[in-house]
């Protein structure tokens, strides 16, 4: 479990944190318990589907638990809260520009992700966009790694990156992924309100949000090695966008 800012035990605890709007990542139940109190638990997360749940057997929550008297359940807030897509559309028109986004399709590395928001920040990107399953959230590492730029930043957690693209779209973004096979990036034209997706540091992106995407860009590499970091990879696709921008 990757470390968070503020782990949450106990069934009254975890209850109240979600009704009281907190940003909770996760969620821990203890499988095959049914008592009322797990119940509305369990109720109130289906009311948040930016937190994830899983159920798990006792052992685990016994491994995990600081306080011995996890009853059941425990629960992970974000180091920060989550902003929404529409925060970030909104910062971009505030700024009266077009809006630049990173959709980030599972990556897991908290260092990486805490060097990509660091990257949008410092390149004038309105926002980043990440994915609720299999993927690092917004811990107190990812904070870090931001040196900072986590607190002008806003990050967007969405339960799924195509539908979340397609929507984009409707507001006039273009799409671009990175990926080996596609045209030298130099070739494209990265001008306008574009979406810059980085997929996951082993699998790269996803072939559904691939094909959602309306440019596929590769960066050319002259080395012995076949792969840049994915964090790398998208300070220079980004930089490319600003060149591109400010000619």
């Amino acid at each position: 479990m990757p470390e968070r800012e503020l782990k949450i035990e106990g069934r009254n605890a975890v209850l109240e944190a979600l009704r009281a709007e907190r940003s909770v990542d996760r969620v821990m139940i203890q499988d095959g318990l049914k008592d009322g109190a797990l119940g509305s638990i369990i109720r109130e997360v289906k009311k948040h589907p930016e937190t994830k749940l899983d159920l798990v057997q006792k052992k685990k929550l016994d491994e995990l638990s600081e306080t011995g008297r996890h009853q059941g359940v425990i629960a992970w807030t974000a180091a920060y809260d989550y902003a929404s897509v529409e925060d970030i559309l909104a910062k971009a028109r505030a700024k009266g520009e077009d809006p630049f986004i990173f959709i980030l399709d599972g990556i897991e590395d908290p260092h990486n992700l805490g060097a990509i928001i660091r990257t949008a920040n410092l390149c004038g990107a309105h926002g980043v966009i990440i994915r609720l399953n299999r993927a690092a959230g917004l811990t107190a590492v990812v904070s870090k790694a931001s040196a900072g730029a986590l607190n002008y930043t806003p990050v967007a957690k969405v339960t799924n990156i195509s539908s979340t693209i397609e929507a984009l779209k409707k507001e006039g973004l273009w799409f671009v992924c990175a990926d080996m096979g596609g045209e030298t990036m130099y070739r494209l034209n990265l001008k306008g309100p574009i979406g810059l997706v980085i997929g996951n540091e082993g699998r790269g992106v996803s072939e559904l949000v691939r094909k959602n995407c309306d440019m596929i860009a590769s960066i050319p590499m002259f080395g012995d090695i076949d792969s840049l970091n994915a964090s790398v990879a998208a300070g220079v696709l980004a930089y490319e966008v600003v060149r591109q921008r400010l000619m």
